[in-house]
């Protein structure tokens, strides 16, 4: 069985903190590759108006992961699904042979309550949560740990997660990269033109 790990996203900019988790998620959980799953749309951030065309978070996410396990997916597009339950399901069908693990930051636990059936999520994949500053509190807090605390594995066991009964999740910590998309898109809002050349050329006379 190959071992995968799935981070999904909106990778708006992909960037080294996402790159850094996965080297650390693939070292700590005994796996053969991490997919990103670059989200068409994002249902909880769509009301911020600064998200750049999929295009373009693709192409950075192609770029961030070169040279390492990582393979750049828009599958979600291809499935047509809106919702991490439905891709989540959509996977498991088309990849039988393959073993899933989800991976999300803590700042993602933080709001996890709030994603369409996250308990039906808990229940199809075993999820690693990784550690990023600033957020250990409000993910310890957070409304879906009073449920998913009693699944809490070892973090010493994480390799063992393919044998874990569901739902079970794992709190992984790692040395911190304090990259953040919204800070980089701060410092060049137009970002996105570094990969749609087209966007940032003048038309022809």
């Amino acid at each position: 069985m190959t071992r995968i790990g799935i981070l999904g996203g909106s990778f708006n900019p992909a960037h080294s903190g996402h790159r850094a988790i996965s080297l650390a998620a693939i070292a700590a959980l005994g796996l053969d590759e991490v997919w990103w799953l670059v989200s068409p749309g994002n249902p909880l951030k769509e009301k911020s108006g600064d998200m750049a065309p999929v295009a373009a978070r693709l192409a950075s996410a192609r770029v961030m992961a070169r040279h390492a396990p990582i393979r750049v997916s828009a599958i979600e597009l291809k499935l047509g699904t809106r919702y991490t339950v439905d891709t989540v399901a959509k996977l498991l069908r088309l990849y039988p042979k393959k073993r899933f693990i989800w991976l999300m930051g803590a700042d993602n636990l933080a709001q996890f309550d709030q994603w369409r059936d996250w308990r039906g999520i808990a229940r199809e994949v075993p999820i690693a949560v990784v550690a990023r500053p600033g957020y250990e509190g409000a993910a310890r807090a957070a409304p879906a740990m009073g449920w998913l605390r009693r699944f809490i594995r070892p973090a010493c066991q994480a390799k063992n997660w393919t044998k874990w009964r569901l739902p079970a999740l794992v709190l992984l910590r790692f040395r911190p990269d304090p990259t953040s998309a919204t800070r980089l898109r701060m410092a060049d809002p137009a970002w996105q033109r570094r990969f749609l050349p087209r966007i940032s050329s003048p038309p022809s006379p």
